[in-house]
């Protein structure tokens, strides 16, 4: 079977479309792709953060000891402002990459053959047209906006205690109205942007995985030859760090600002931990019906087939049915009898979700990561110093 190409798959994007992508890419001609993302996260920390620092400097709520927590030591604002907006934007260019790699391992690998092409194609250009529609984009914004109207806030555990959000008199002052306002809105679309992307991928994977391919149980890669799409996950790791950098914020306000122990504070980082990644190994699991279809067939085939030879070596080399003078050492007989039963084993050891534990361990480093200062902070000096010895005895 010959490799195929195509010109829709070399172009394939997830990101490069959508009305809000439209808007930047007329302002930002002239910039190759790396430039725009880049520009795009220092226009956002300069929409974002720095009007907030204006504001608190005006306030007299920068800095000081008039209020429990003034806004330069706030870490939730600055890990979210300065660290998870600008990764969710600059990640983009990255992922986008990733997924176009993936998209074309369909074909470089020879699952997609002539007859399948166009119906692979197919799925790609349905996506593109999704990814340029105005409606999700706009449905996004208006969630984040409507939360932000009707729900107002400040950080997720920073309540009872005075800060840069409010006035003297308990109202909510001009850069508390900015962060809830506009600041606020801004991080949760991009977060739910990031929300209909990874819909869109698995609608990939869920409807390529149900076409016509050249699945072979007996791969290496013991996922039939799909596990190239494991290592694909692991570009999602700058996404899972940026949302573990905002828990983490949280946890640190709350722990230095309100006396509250690590120890309560577990289960948001662990939560977030365990979501995040069940979160990023979802469309994975859309081809796991596929992949356990194609184990089945798969052990019933090379189970009759190795069935079928052990009967005929039983016959010819047990009990002697072999000919005068044949020996068995370095006769294809048991090379063969070898080469089914590896072949048998890697068909039972074949997983049916293609994720392996490399990209596992990475996608949890990534979300737990920014929690390790956090811990650092809040753990006495002398029990890390117990724990280190321990680790070194």
């Amino acid at each position: 079977m010959a490799q195929v190409s195509s010109h829709i798959a070399e172009n394939f994007s997830i990101t490069d479309g959508g009305p809000m992508y439209r808007i930047l890419d007329r302002l930002e001609r002239g910039k190759d792709r790396r430039g725009r993302v880049a520009f795009r996260a220092a226009v956002a920390v300069a929409i974002t953060w720095v009007p907030l620092l204006i504001l608190s400097l005006m306030h007299g709520s920068a800095w000081g000891s008039q209020m429990r927590i003034p806004f330069l030591r706030d870490f939730a604002v600055s890990a979210r402002l300065l660290i998870a907006v600008p990764i969710l934007i600059l990640a983009e260019s990255k992922i986008d990459r990733r997924w176009r790699t993936l998209v074309l391992e369909f074909l470089r690998s020879e699952l997609v053959d002539e007859k399948t092409l166009p119906a692979f194609e197919a799925v790609l250009k349905r996506t593109m047209r999704w990814r340029n529609a105005v409606l999700p984009e706009v449905l996004l914004a208006a969630v984040a906006i409507f939360v932000s109207i009707f729900v107002f806030e400040t950080e997720l555990l920073m309540s009872g205690t005075s800060n840069w959000h409010s006035t003297e008199s308990g109202g909510v002052s001009t850069a508390g109205w900015w962060f809830s306002l506009f600041c606020t809105p801004i991080f949760r679309f991009l977060l739910l942007r990031w929300f209909w992307r990874m819909f869109l991928w698995t609608s990939v994977l869920w409807s390529v995985s149900r076409l016509n391919l050249f699945l072979v149980a007996t791969h290496a890669d013991l996922a039939a030859g799909l596990g190239f799409l494991s290592e694909g996950q692991k570009a999602f790791s700058p996404i899972a760090f940026a949302g573990g950098a905002v828990i983490a914020a949280e946890v640190g306000n709350a722990i230095a600002y309100q006396g509250q122990a690590l120890a309560s504070l577990k289960f948001p980082m662990i939560a977030y931990g365990v979501l995040a990644i069940l979160f990023l190994v979802a469309p994975l699991l859309v081809v796991a019906p596929v992949l356990l279809k194609v184990k089945r067939k798969a052990l019933l085939d090379y189970g009759a087939q190795v069935t079928i030879h052990n009967q005929l070596f039983e016959r010819k080399w047990i009990q002697h049915g072999r000919s005068e003078g044949e020996t068995l050492l370095g006769n294809p007989d048991a090379r063969s009898l070898a080469d089914l039963g590896t072949s048998f084993a890697i068909v039972r050891q074949m997983r049916i979700v293609p994720m392996d534990k490399p990209t596992l361990i990475a996608l949890a480093i990534s979300a737990a990561l920014p929690m390790l200062p956090v811990v650092l902070y809040a753990t006495p000096a002398t029990v890390l110093i117990r724990a280190t010895l321990k680790m070194l005895g």
